[in-house]
């Protein structure tokens, strides 16, 4: 098993505050291709940004992460049982969940370990889910998009680690060793503040070694160059983020 990648617990306030809430759609998608509703398990669950959302056609959600500090500022949900432990071995019961899936989480696993648990945590006929939101736009202005596609590519771009490169490709290029399901086209929208838009981008990977290597002085250009693109700070602004899905079944 590989050793576990903490890129987020220092951040962990943040990844809270800031990371986007998955849609009502992606919920009903992945229950309609599961066999029951009694049981799913959210595997590399953050800080429950999809595990609360799965209590409301779950009857229970056991989420997981192998980050105490991630599941110290989870959501609390009465439907939800958080559990630190890594995606590959959940110590749920063997032959009990309707549902494995794992948001924004899957390029980080051991993924040979992490389908092992799937298979054993699963009753006959469980659905298995990887999600993936790729690269965020603000399709309603060109210039605040611009500003942010340059620091994710060209200022951020070096330093994200080498697991980013499956998310940009919508997970195609990872190993999926079941029967697929087709998705249905999906995004995470929402409207935004400024400073929720670059609370957001504090939560990214990338900046650890952005910061190592240039100090903050990249980070306050482009938190400059955003401001004035965007004009009103408190202006709420669309913000989209693509959902990637690779939907299966576990004989």
């Amino acid at each position: 098993m590989s050793a576990f990648k903490d890129h987020f617990s220092a951040s962990s306030a943040a990844y809270a505050a800031f990371r986007p809430t998955y849609p009502d759609a992606l919920v009903d998608a992945l229950a309609a291709i599961a066999p029951g509703r009694d049981l799913a398990l959210d595997v590399g669950c953050g800080t429950g940004q999809l595990s609360t959302r799965l209590a409301r056609v779950f009857s229970r959600v056991i989420a997981t992460d192998a980050s105490a500090e991630q599941i110290a500022r989870a959501a609390p949900h009465a439907q939800v049982t958080y559990r630190v432990a890594p995606a590959e071995a959940t110590g749920v019961a063997a032959g009990s969940v309707d549902l494995v899936v794992a948001a924004q989480a899957a390029h980080w696993f051991d993924l040979p370990a992490f389908y092992a648990e799937a298979r054993r945590a699963a009753r006959p006929g469980a659905a298995v889910a990887l999600v993936a939101y790729g690269i965020m736009d603000l399709p309603e202005d060109a210039e605040a998009g611009l500003v942010f596609a340059r620091f994710y590519h060209d200022v951020a771009g070096p330093y994200w680690p080498p697991e980013r490169a499956h998310v940009e490709a919508g997970y195609a290029t990872l190993p999926f060793p079941f029967p697929g399901i087709a998705p249905p086209p999906l995004a995470i929208e929402a409207r935004l503040p400024l400073a929720g838009l670059l609370g957001y981008v504090d939560t990214w990977s990338a900046l650890k070694g952005l910061r190592a290597a240039h100090g903050e002085a990249p980070l306050a250009r482009f938190r400059e160059a955003l401001a004035d693109a965007w004009g009103d700070p408190e202006a709420e602004k669309l913000v989209r983020w693509p959902l990637a899905l690779r939907l299966g079944r576990i004989a």
